[in-house]
């Protein structure tokens, strides 16, 4: 499938054999059928399903982490030897290098190392305070591993904004289109709702880590869908681990 069209994802069911593409609230009817035209003699594979909402990157783990203008949130605390760093959501690094624990911007956390957004939605940042502890737990539950779920899996989020909330797996190798953000791959959809300022926050059930918050639709009172980055690949690709 092309993915010129801002507002939809898409997944492919390999148990029931069909590509579930999924629209948000601005996909026009003339645009899901420019869909099922683009799919030719495969548009009976089709499933077509309707989120209330946007999709959005949900700017505005768990814990609150503030840079520039924004507020995102704290996914996992990682590292490579005796170094430091924790992960947060790509598009959270693209707008800020300098992360701060208060909206203050007095108590400094750390500077970006990298990020990659769009295509992926993970940053890296190393911590320069010495003073911040740096756990391997999102709240005060220990994490020990990091894999990939399942379908059908329960999965639970925190975030800055709306705290802890928990939903279901619905796909993986997801693909959104954020519009003028640009166009994420390779995540995990779910039904956990988040707002905005989750962004970055964990993806996790038990001590295992699953994703970091990249965005989604609807909100923790209408609930919606929602996407995260694979935290295995944002490891492997920076060469960190968990503590």
């Amino acid at each position: 499938m092309k993915a010129d069209i801002p507002g939809t994802a898409w997944a492919v069911d390999a148990k029931n054999n069909h590509v579930v593409v999924t629209v948000d609230d601005t996909v026009s009817q003339a645009e899901i059928a420019k869909i099922k035209k683009q799919a030719g003699a495969d548009a009976g594979a089709l499933t077509i399903k309707h989120t209330a909402g946007t999709f959005n990157k949900l700017i505005s783990g768990g814990d609150a982490i503030y840079g520039g203008q924004y507020r995102c949130s704290l996914g996992f605390n990682v590292h490579s030897g005796s170094t430091y760093y924790f992960l947060t959501a790509g598009h959270c690094g693209q707008v800020a290098s300098t992360w701060y624990s208060n909206s203050g911007h007095t108590t400094t956390l750390g500077t970006n190392v990298g990020y990659s957004f769009p295509g992926n939605d993970f940053a890296l940042v190393k911590y320069t305070n010495s003073s911040i502890a740096h756990p391997s737990a999102v709240g005060s539950q220990t994490i020990s591993s990091a894999a990939t779920p399942s379908v059908g899996q329960t999965v639970y989020r925190r975030g800055s904004t709306t705290g802890t909330h928990s939903g279901k797996v619905t796909a993986l190798n997801a693909t959104v289109n954020y519009g003028s953000d640009g166009i994420v791959s390779g995540l995990i959809q779910t039904t956990v709702c988040a707002e905005g300022g989750d962004s970055g926050g964990p993806l996790y059930n038990g001590s295992v880590a699953y994703g970091l918050t990249s965005g989604g639709s609807g909100d923790c009172t209408s609930g919606g869908t929602t996407f995260f980055q694979p935290v295995t690949e944002a490891l492997s690709y920076y060469g960190v681990t968990l503590p």
